[in-house]
């Protein structure tokens, strides 16, 4: 067989493959390989599996599977997430998905020191150790180490000072964690004064709920509470403020603004099973700090 006979018989099986794997045929593998993919797959790595000569019929199967999922019929969504595409619960279905997952995941191994920790990270990266003490005022080199061994930071190089510093930042695990696309979709201050404002309703509601039923329905209290907590945190590390009596987590803020995962280990319901926890921790650190700040006052003259 001649070179060009081999190279028109190249031409032929390259279109009858194109021909072959439409966006519709492509639509249902890639629906299999998002949902069984342990992390977000990424289009590039959908294009290697399937082939170069599908790369516009990925793309076109993508946006297919995102409006079908989009259907009032659907109890998940395709979401892009950390540069990639991961299945996920839909946020009108929380509430029942809730109910499941709390009676059936731990709670959060991450203690409200190292949920300080990471929103400083995750707002002022790349960032060194001695910066972030000076943010939270108190050590943080055990807390890192427990955000190093959950992967959700890592180190970016050194600090062009005097000793060199390490640079700490946050990883794509943590991306995948808390749902976001992009370090951009963290909440700004505007959405945390935002938070508190709905929050503060949801208190006043279920307070008058409460009153009128007599139902126990302290969870969501609490959740609200927590909610409000965090904003004043969000607006505490983004001014640069010391205090950490005026930080709660940054886990419950994002977990409120983002679906959950349709493994439940991220949801909304994690932040529901901690809550309590959390704010009675606040609360320690707030006495605590309200009692040195007494005896700092009357033992220093003025």
């Amino acid at each position: 067989m001649t070179t060009q006979a081999k190279l028109q018989l190249e031409d032929v099986e390259e279109e009858s493959s194109s021909v072959a794997m439409t966006a519709t045929e492509l639509k249902p593998i890639l629906e299999a390989l998002i949902y069984v993919a342990d992390e977000p797959i990424a289009e590039a790595t959908l294009v290697t599996l399937l082939g170069r000569e599908h790369q516009e019929g990925i793309r076109e199967g993508l946006r297919l599977l995102q409006e079908h999922y989009q259907s009032a019929d659907c109890g998940l969504e395709i979401k892009e997430v950390a540069s990639g595409y991961k299945m996920a619960t839909k946020a009108e279905h929380h509430d029942w998905v809730r109910k499941y997952v709390k009676h059936h995941t731990p709670p959060t191994k991450l203690s409200l020191a190292s949920l300080e920790t990471l929103a400083v990270i995750a707002y002022r990266q790349p960032i060194t150790v001695p910066e972030i003490q000076e943010v939270r005022g108190v050590n943080a080199v055990s807390v890192l180490k427990t955000l190093l061994d959950k992967k959700l930071i890592t180190t970016s190089g050194r600090k062009n000072v005097i000793g060199r510093p390490i640079l700490y930042r946050t990883t794509k695990e943590f991306l995948v964690h808390f749902g976001l696309k992009n370090l951009d979709e963290l909440p700004s201050l505007e959405e945390f004064e935002e938070l508190a404002r709905s929050a503060s309703d949801a208190v006043a509601q279920t307070s008058v709920s409460e009153d009128q039923s007599g139902e126990d329905t302290g969870g969501d209290a609490m959740l609200a509470q927590t909610a409000i907590e965090f904003a004043s945190a969000g607006e505490a590390i983004q001014e640069e403020v010391a205090s950490a009596a005026d930080r709660a987590t940054f886990e419950e803020a994002v977990e409120a603004l983002t679906p959950m995962s349709i493994e439940g280990e991220m949801g909304e319901a994690d932040v529901v099973a901690t809550a309590e926890q959390v704010t009675e921790s606040a609360g320690d650190s707030r006495t605590i700090e309200l009692s040195e700040d007494s005896e700092g006052q009357t033992g220093k003259p003025s």
